[in-house]
């Protein structure tokens, strides 16, 4: 089944909720600079942008991507987007280690991560087909 065709299957109220999730995470991320006057916080924008490469280009099997079967190039998958995730929340704390960030900053970057991130959990669940 395509994307295409699980998007269709997602009831319109649960997408609508989804879409506002994704709304409300990326207006944190911009918050999170304009509030404080410093773009650095950006750097984590980025990683966002990385973050389904390594599955777009190497973990292309028919199965579910959480599922255990595939090859080593759909591990190194795997490896490589946690990679990326743990960098997504590693960069704003450097960053306020290094202090070129404030901690108000940093928090409104993490609470941006989870919401992102719950955004994409609820998402996978819902789009999952039932084979049972």
């Amino acid at each position: 089944m395509a994307l295409s065709d699980d998007i269709c299957a997602i009831h319109p109220a649960v997408l609508a909720g989804l879409a506002f999730l994704f709304s409300v995470g990326f207006l944190l991320q911009i918050l999170g600079c304009a509030l404080y006057n410093n773009w650095w916080p950006m750097l984590t924008g980025l990683m966002y942008i990385m973050l389904p490469m390594p599955c777009l280009f190497f973990g292309g099997n028919s199965s579910g991507f959480m599922s255990s079967e595939g090859g080593d190039w759909a591990d190194a998958a795997k490896f490589l987007t946690g990679f990326s995730s743990v960098g997504s929340i590693a960069i704003p704390a450097i960053l306020r280690h290094a202090d070129l960030i404030t901690g108000g900053a940093m928090w409104i970057e993490f609470t941006a991560f989870f919401i992102l991130l719950t955004t994409v959990m609820i998402f996978q669940h819902v789009s999952q087909e039932d084979d049972y």
